[in-house]
């Protein structure tokens, strides 16, 4: 019965990306805050998103919140993901909302759908190259202003252990070693949070309550690992 369950309410992103609305519409969110000095904007799937946590629990809010803590006064993340979006569907996404390229500090970290869908390393490589670029635009032209993130390993979770775990983090690797190639091409920072994701394996607490995603407390770390880069990219 509870394997089911996982398979009705998780059947991962792809499922999940037709159920429901994960958080504010890219037109709703895209004003950023105004009432702070820079703005972000936060490009992605279910990992920026925050699928199973609370929106204040999202890796890019909690950067946010660190980068505030440390004097720099930047607003909440404006932000367009949504759980189960590949690099196609952000990149239709991004289209149809038209933000303005005027943000001080973009973060892309999306792929994980590619990986679970099965689609070609090759495609991945030029829709995230396109992406790359799109970020880039979107941060005042300047590669410096964007960080990517890697994909996090879903192998490492409940149900990913319930699947081939060796296959998906082999080919998670894959996905991400095309991801860093692309953004040191770019000249954007690459931020690997893959082996942090990884520590779901010991640590249940790290793991949201679907079992599928992350809790805030890993997004906090997420958030941890790309302080200090996103700190040199606003400044």
């Amino acid at each position: 019965m509870q394997r089911y369950l996982f398979l009705i309410l998780l059947l991962f992103s792809v499922a999940l990306s037709s159920c429901k609305d994960e958080g504010p519409s890219p037109d709703a969110s895209l004003m950023g805050d105004s009432d702070h000095k820079y703005s972000y904007l936060a490009l992605g799937d279910s990992y920026t998103i925050g699928e199973s946590v609370p929106a204040a629990d999202r890796w890019g809010g909690q950067l946010a919140g660190l980068l505030r803590e440390e004097g720099i006064d930047v607003g909440d993340p404006a932000t367009i993901a949504r759980t189960g979006w590949t690099t196609s569907e952000l990149a239709k996404a991004i289209k149809d909302a038209n933000p303005k390229p005027d943000f001080d500090l973009v973060s892309l970290l999306v792929g994980v759908n590619n990986q679970y869908r099965g689609q070609s390393i090759s495609t991945f490589r030029t829709e995230f190259r396109d992406l790359l670029q799109t970020s880039i635009r979107l941060a005042k032209d300047d590669p410096g202003n964007v960080i990517v993130l890697s994909i996090p390993d879903w192998g490492a979770t409940p149900y990913g252990q319930s699947r081939d775990q060796e296959r998906i983090s082999t080919e998670i690797e894959a996905f991400n070693a095309v991801a860093k190639d692309e953004a040191q091409k770019a000249g954007v920072t690459f931020i690997n949070i893959t082996p942090l994701s990884r520590e779901a394996l010991n640590d249940p607490s790290y793991v949201a309550n679907d079992g599928l995603h992350y809790s805030g407390k890993m997004h906090l770390e997420w958030a941890k690992l790309a302080l200090a880069q996103a700190k040199k990219s606003i400044q």
